[in-house]
């Protein structure tokens, strides 16, 4: 349990890839703190559970991605009440596809200030606290998208491009404090949310659900598997090990191949 002692700030995560990340952190032997919107009972039970995988502490905090003094207060929370934040996940992210002209404003605005701007306001709150420890991992949730592009996903695209930007900004703003500061960019990971998709994308385009799986969520990525939660996971606890001190900046592809081609 090397995370023993450690607290790990998870936003996004009471359900997919994010629960994934705390339950991972967990089985280290970390305290979590785990964000997000869902059902209630759900996420106290996700909760609990994590608390008894870890035997440490987990909480839960309901930041609204979109409120810049609800990430700072969630972060101090954090701080206070169980130490660090040493590792700090930002997964939180929503998605919107429309061509750029027919684009909603409203819609633009929430996916980077959700899959951008809170990370930033995360990071900028969290540092300090990694700084006085001269310990500290950052690791965000990009995507494939982060690397290339895809038509009507015009907010997303360049919110994710965004992230690894600022991935590589702030690992070398924090090069000599003993921080490292990566992001993971997968390819289509298999969770709900993307499992409902394939309903609408049935009918809208007449296809099957194989079709759909193989022929649209799956074209881009040649190993035609989905990306599992818990690979992406993995590679998270791996940047989170001394041995992977020296990953700084970087954009780490779990893709199939995606970007590959």
């Amino acid at each position: 349990m090397f995370l023993k002692g450690k607290t790990a700030l998870v936003t996004g995560s009471t359900s997919g890839i994010g629960l994934a990340y705390a339950k991972a952190f967990a089985i280290e032997g970390a305290s979590v703190m785990i964000n997000g919107f869902g059902d209630a009972d759900a996420i106290e039970q996700a909760r609990a559970g994590l608390a008894q995988t870890s035997g440490a502490a987990a909480l839960y905090d309901a930041a609204d991605m979109t409120k810049p003094d609800q990430i700072a207060a969630m972060v101090e929370r954090c701080h206070a009440e169980l130490g660090g934040p040493d590792i700090v996940v930002n997964n939180a992210g929503i998605q919107f596809v429309s061509p750029v002209t027919d684009f909603p404003d409203d819609k633009w605005d929430a996916i980077i200030a959700i899959n951008l701007t809170s990370a930033f306001h995360a990071m900028k709150a969290a540092i300090p606290h990694m700084r006085a420890k001269k310990w500290g991992r950052i690791i965000s949730t990009a995507s494939a998208h982060s690397l290339v592009a895809s038509p009507n996903k015009s907010a997303y695209v360049a919110a994710k491009h965004g992230l690894a930007g600022l991935t590589k900004t702030v690992a070398l703003e924090t090069a000599t404090d003993g921080i490292t500061v990566n992001c993971i960019s997968p390819g289509y990971v298999w969770t709900p949310l993307v499992e409902n998709q394939i309903p609408d994308t049935m009918k809208a385009r007449n296809l099957s659900r194989d079709q759909v799986i193989n022929d649209v969520l799956l074209a881009a990525q040649p190993t035609k598997q989905f990306v599992t939660p818990e690979q992406v996971a993995a590679f998270a606890l791996f940047l989170c090990r001394d041995e992977a001190a020296a990953i700084t900046g970087a954009n780490l592809s779990a893709d199939g191949g995606w970007t590959a081609a």
